[in-house]
C-alpha cells in the first residue's frame, strides 16, 4: 500500500466564490500543501531538494470535482505518489469533507525532475537516495 500524507484545514471565506463554495482554482494550493507534508513525510524537503540541485516543476495537473465545500467546512487532503520514473512522477490527491467524509474532489499533478538551471536529470542516477526515499513510499 503507498504512503499517503494528510494535511487538514478549514475552508476560509476567501477560498468560495458568489455561489458559495470553494472555487476550483483554490484546490490546487491545497494538493501543494500536501504534496509539501508528504515530501518532508518522507525525508526529501523542497529546501532538501534545492540544497541537493533540482527541483520538480509541474507539467501537467487535473481535477475532478464531485461536491462543494463551503466555507466553515474542514477538509482533509490525501496525496500519494502514484507514478515514478527517472525523469518524472505523478501524485494523486483525494479532498473529503470531515464532518461527513464525503469525497469532494480528485486531483493530480505531474512532475519532471530537472536541476537548477531546469535541463532534465535522470533522479534515480544523480540522487539514488531521493529516489530511494520515493520508490519507498510507492509500497509503505
Amino acid at each position: 500500500m503507498p504512503y499517503t500524507a494528510e494535511v487538514r484545514f478549514p475552508v476560509r471565506y476567501s477560498e468560495t466564490d458568489m455561489m458559495g463554495i470553494v472555487h476550483h482554482s483554490r484546490y490546487y494550493p491545497w494538493f501543494e500543501a500536501a504534496r509539501c507534508k508528504f515530501s518532508a513525510d518522507i525525508g526529501v524537503t523542497f529546501d532538501k531538494m534545492n540544497e541537493l540541485g533540482f527541483t520538480t516543476p509541474v507539467t501537467e495537473t487535473g481535477a475532478r470535482y464531485f461536491h462543494g465545500a463551503t466555507f466553515g467546512d474542514e477538509v482533509t487532503v490525501k496525496c500519494r505518489l502514484t507514478a515514478l520514473s527517472p525523469a518524472r512522477c505523478t501524485f494523486e490527491f483525494e479532498v473529503y469533507r470531515d464532518s461527513d467524509n464525503t469525497l469532494l474532489t480528485t486531483g493530480f499533478t505531474k512532475h519532471g525532475f530537472v536541476n537548477l538551471e531546469l535541463r532534465p536529470i535522470n533522479l534515480k542516477k544523480t540522487f539514488p537516495e531521493v529516489w530511494e526515499a520515493l520508490e519507498n513510499s510507492l509500497t509503505k
